[in-house]
């Protein structure tokens, strides 16, 4: 019995959670008249599979797939090569001004985005990059909390491998691509994640600095189902639905390394 009730209350969790897929999905596969005042149901009354490719057809979403995917991964592979060795300066290496510097990086974690948009805009203006792949993709190579995540894992790290690869002749850039950085693989795969969720979903950035279609990404892309007529409800599940498969997918595959990360921080701490 004492395990019963936690099974039941873990199940009936993981149903409300799962509920609004199940029902978009659904809808997807429905007529519009049914998406539209077919209230909850879970099956439609006939399957329409042929709505994912009118999906395709109402929008060029291979084209912003494939944007959306190509600036996801370079932020991400960038988040993580900033984060890890900014990370590593602060956690091993004395120079003046560190802990002012550091505070002042976390500081900025407190600035609301809506604070920086507009002086980030005019900046994109400025260096000719509006309507680019470089505005998608530079302001957002490096974060605060990427580098405080990888910081606070090399200080979980003993000392004694520090010292033993210096007193070896081993040199900093070396240690920390050879060594160090295997060593904090789940924290940097949990910081790829965070970076590729935030990059990928990212809606308000995107649709500030693109004007074209051959520049926009999916996230913006969702609005092509909504217009004067109305929002085309079975059309835009089609596109949701596609839209989260390449993060769903990401999230099991880092699954792993996501635990350790966090079972590791709740341990240290």
């Amino acid at each position: 019995m004492k395990r019963v009730v936690p099974h039941l209350l873990l199940i009936t969790g993981a149903a409300f959670t799962l509920w609004p897929f199940v029902w978009m999905i659904s809808t997807s596969l429905e007529t519009l008249r049914e998406a539209s005042t077919g209230g909850v149901g879970v099956w439609p009354e006939s399957w329409h599979w042929e709505n994912y490719v009118l999906t395709f057809r109402a929008a060029p979403f291979a084209r912003y797939f494939a944007n959306s995917l190509g600036v996801a991964f370079v932020v991400t592979a960038a988040v993580i090569l900033t984060g890890l060795m900014a990370g590593y300066a602060f956690a091993r290496l004395r120079f003046c001004g560190r802990s002012v510097l550091f505070a002042l990086i976390l500081g900025t974690m407190m600035i609301p985005f809506e604070v920086t948009l507009i002086p980030n805009f005019v900046l994109i203006s400025r260096l000719g990059w509006y309507n680019t792949y470089a505005a998608l993709t530079v302001p957002w190579c490096a974060n605060a909390f990427s580098i405080f995540l990888v910081r606070q894992a090399f200080l979980g790290l003993p000392g004694d491998y520090f010292e033993a690869a210096r007193i070896d002749g081993c040199g900093h850039l070396r240690f920390l691509f050879r060594i160090a950085a295997p060593l904090v693989k789940p924290t940097l795969v949990t910081v790829g994640l965070f970076a590729f969720l935030g990059s990928y979903n990212s809606l308000l950035w995107p649709l500030v600095v693109t004007a074209d279609d051959t520049m926009r990404v999916v996230q913006v892309g969702l609005m092509a189902f909504s217009g004067d007529a109305g929002v085309r409800v079975h059309l835009l599940m089609c596109a949701s639905t596609i839209v989260i498969l390449p993060t769903v997918a990401l999230y099991f595959v880092a699954q792993k390394y996501f635990v350790e990360s966090a079972l590791g921080a709740g341990i240290k701490g």
